[in-house]
């Protein structure tokens, strides 16, 4: 049980003023109303660049987000963003180098494809930080194609 800041008298860990001498409490931090994290900090936790998919798949597999299709939305649009850089980075990338053909030294010579494989990383990473934007907001934003795919995957598990 706390004290009053002012007069030391005991006071209820829901006081806002103390009964005997009127001072203002402090607040006092709580926890979130159901014990865990917010479905805003969820669902913003499914973005954060590169390593987004973690949470993600916490957040899919927890039962207190199981009937939330908001912060669902979000895990799995996060999900595809992730799948969509490992597709630049292990497919696209790797293609826009090409070994040189013909004489003299023997060097990679880099195609005008690995400017595609850099300007598809950066829009990727763009979509990641967009999308903290808007939930930060309170948005729930659809990204055009993975907007699509989260949708599809919150019907299939009606």
């Amino acid at each position: 049980m706390p004290f009053c800041c002012q007069c030391g008298n005991r006071t209820a860990d829901t006081d806002l003023y103390c009964a005997v001498c009127g001072a203002r409490q402090p607040v006092r931090a709580t926890a979130a109303p159901n014990g865990g994290i917010s479905r805003r900090t969820a669902s913003l936790l499914c973005y954060i660049p590169v390593v987004g998919w973690i949470p993600a798949i916490i957040v899919l597999a927890s039962r207190r987000f199981r009937t939330d299709l908001d912060v669902r939305f979000h895990a799995f649009q996060g999900i595809y963003l992730f799948v969509a850089w490992l597709v630049v980075d292990w497919v696209i990338a790797p293609l826009t180098v090409l070994p040189h053909i013909g004489g003299g030294p023997r060097f990679l010579w880099f195609a005008p494809g690995m400017a595609i494989s850099g300007l598809l990383k950066l829009a990727l990473f763009a979509c990641w930080i967009f999308m903290l934007i808007k939930v930060n907001e309170g948005v729930r934003y659809k990204l055009p194609l993975f907007g699509e795919l989260a949708e599809r995957s919150l019907a299939e598990q009606k």
